[in-house]
């Protein structure tokens, strides 16, 4: 019964400056075999990882990636607060909106509604006219 480890095969390994290394061929990298082609369809991805496996496929690197992670939140985020501020200045112009008009015609005088009357018909007669 052998309780040894076993033995190593090392091989010589030529570096790129002209030295040589003994290195084991299981823990060494693989060979460089040129650029990967990855054959997907982009509507197989999630939508959220569709700007990441492009700029994978394409060979475009970790930059990309990192921004598409980083800055793809982000613009959802701000497109959102834009839109909320909207929606909030539209219901602060309705309110508004229906104060003055709830002001006016309580404070308005018969004379006040005749003139809007007449107004009224003045602008459809003009607009027979055309």
């Amino acid at each position: 019964m052998n309780h040894l480890p076993e033995p190593m095969h090392a091989s010589v390994v030529r570096l790129p400056d002209g030295t040589h290394v003994y290195a084991d061929p299981n823990t060494l990298p693989a060979a460089y075999a040129g650029p990967q082609v990855v054959h997907q369809h982009i509507h197989q991805a999630p939508p959220d990882r569709t700007v990441q496996r492009i700029a994978l496929g394409s060979g475009v690197g970790a930059g990309a990636v990192a921004a598409g992670v980083y800055f793809g939140p982000l613009l959802i985020a701000a497109l959102t607060a834009i839109a909320a501020n909207f929606a909030f200045l539209a219901f602060l112009a309705l309110v508004l909106g229906w104060g003055v008009h709830t002001v006016v015609k309580s404070i308005g005088s018969p004379s006040g509604t005749q003139a809007v009357k007449n107004v009224s018909k003045a602008a459809k007669a003009s607009r027979r006219r055309r």
